[in-house]
């Protein structure tokens, strides 16, 4: 599996726990440390707990390492590190809060 496949599968399995406002962007030339990232938007913390439970889950089925995960869900903000594709998961708040899309302006958006 390509990281762009990776990527549009973890786009997929956001939407289906009804995670909100899913982007892929391909950061290949923009950024060093990884080739896509996908961000979501959950509405609470435990839909948030969901979402990143659904993202590990679909890796593992998928055969992919489900990587590493920082942050809680009470702080509005988790983040998936699977090397090739970095998954964020956010609150509403903290999605406009740290507009991290801003940093992608650049970026070309995948269709998912």
């Amino acid at each position: 599996m390509t990281a762009e496949q990776e990527a549009v599968e973890t786009a997929r399995a956001l939407a289906s726990k009804k995670a909100e406002d899913v982007k892929i962007y391909d950061v290949r030339g923009i950024s060093g440390l990884t080739d896509y990232y996908v961000a979501a938007t959950g509405s609470a913390a435990p839909h948030l707990k969901a979402l990143a439970a659904e993202v590990q889950d679909s890796a593992r089925a998928a055969g992919i390492a489900p990587g590493r995960v920082c942050g809680e869900p009470d702080s509005g903000w988790i983040v998936i590190d699977r090397l090739d594709v970095v998954v964020h998961v956010f609150s509403p708040e903290a999605r406009a809060y740290y507009a991290l899309e801003k940093l992608w302006a650049d970026a070309r958006q995948v269709a998912f």
